[in-house]
């Protein structure tokens, strides 16, 4: 394959606005990803939910976000960044006003039904990562997906602006503002987004694809550590509105824990591409390592619940920076190991893992809530057993190899 088509100026200039254009509309369609979460305790109030019903209210959209980060890369394989992003984003843009004629009618069976198809919008993950990482050359690739996955702060915007945009414009218009700016974003996309020039169609079939990718150590590897670390971020920037509302020692409003949970979502954005650029420098198992330690501490300090506001807005904002580095140094890992022909596929499985990963938390949050004390401390706890699992995981289990070495 060519490195490049025209000579080092425009391709530099091509590089560059295709990575912000694919951070756009990853960011864009994450936003449309997390519209329930933030408004998921005018929800609780509207139709009368329980712990249970709130936390898979919360959690559906992950279900389709993660799932079908699978047939999304290995459709990036086949038909290229462009076409992909152009469609998911047109996709996403009805059921995020389907989601607002449920909420209106409170009508909870058709907010699940609407809320999974919302999940469309976390699939872009998948399609971004291969389109980023066929634009540099692999001493840049941990920073350029590191910086595209600063993307993710979509679930920050949508966190820190949808309660505010229901105050200020109405629900029905927030949910019709999102679904006009996914359209604007496909429409640019299609116009000024294109393909890197070493990029080269697969013509292998999907299925024989997705199993030789699934026989790649890289991918099962990749796969538990970004559950964990993206994983968590997902739990934490979907579900922390609700928990901040039900510990007894916050009490936010949704306009309050919706601030406090984009500060969390921005800390994680920065971290990220720090992720990327230090694994490029240290190498990714380090990187990877001091994340989850990291995040088994704050794992810790969470559960004793510290006082408002410094004490806990440091404890999370820290909670938040392991996770984005950890979610930097997994993909820069998967972008150092991962066949060239088979990046979609490696992407999109991984990517689905990260996103299973961020599922089943809400879930467990919500079982495990303890309604007479008001705290969260058992799912806190389990957090720490994983980030520790994970951690041994990597230390013992996974070496860092030469470049251009496939197998363990």
């Amino acid at each position: 394959m060519t490195t490049a088509t025209e000579g080092p100026a425009l391709v530099k200039a091509d590089q560059t606005r295709n990575l912000i254009l694919a951070t756009w509309a990853f960011a864009i369609s994450f936003w449309a990803w997390n519209m329930i979460g933030p408004l998921a305790g005018r929800y609780a109030v509207d139709m009368d939910l329980s712990a249970n019903q709130k936390s898979f209210l919360v959690a559906v959209p992950v279900i389709v976000g993660s799932l079908g980060r699978i047939a999304a890369g290995t459709l990036t394989d086949r038909y290229g960044g462009r076409f992909l992003f152009t469609v998911l984003l047109v996709l996403t843009a009805p059921f995020v006003v389907l989601v607002a004629v449920a909420g209106e009618a409170n009508s909870y069976p058709l907010l699940i039904l609407f809320g999974f198809f919302l999940g469309i919008g976390g699939t872009t993950f998948a399609v971004g990562i291969p389109t980023v990482k066929a634009w540099f050359e692999k001493p840049r690739q941990g920073f350029a997906t590191g910086l595209f996955g600063a993307g993710m702060g979509g679930t920050a915007l949508s966190s820190f602006f949808t309660p505010r945009f229901v105050e200020n414009f109405g629900y029905m218009t927030t949910h019709v503002i999102i679904a006009v700016a996914l359209l604007i974003t496909a429409g640019i996309c299609w116009a000024f987004m294109r393909d890197s020039p070493r990029w080269t169609p697969s013509t292998e079939p999907a299925a024989p694809k997705l199993m030789s990718a699934l026989k790649e150590p890289v991918t099962w590897q990749m796969a538990i550590l970004y559950a964990v670390t993206f994983g968590g971020f997902v739990a934490f920037s979907t579900y922390l509105p609700t928990y901040l509302g039900d510990v007894v020692t916050y009490g936010y409003d949704l306009t309050e824990a919706g601030e406090r949970t984009a500060g969390f979502a921005i800390a994680a954005v920065i971290a990220r591409p720090i992720g990327g650029t230090l694994s490029d420098k240290v190498g990714p198992r380090a990187v990877t390592l001091v994340s989850l330690a990291g995040a088994a501490v704050m794992a810790i300090v969470l559960a004793l619940r510290p006082e408002p506001e410094w004490p806990a807005g440091i404890s999370f904002v820290l909670m938040a920076a392991f996770l984005g580095l950890g979610s930097g140094s997994v993909f820069a890992w998967v972008a150092q190991r991962a066949p060239a022909d088979k990046t979609g596929s490696v992407t999109g499985l991984v990517g689905a893992a990260g996103g299973l990963g961020g599922f089943f938390p809400p879930l467990v949050m919500g079982a495990t809530y303890n309604e007479q004390d008001q705290t969260y401390t058992i799912g806190l706890i389990l957090l720490c057993a994983t980030a520790v699992a994970a951690f041994l995981f990597t230390l013992i289990g996974l070496r860092e190899r030469p470049a251009g070495r496939r197998r363990a």
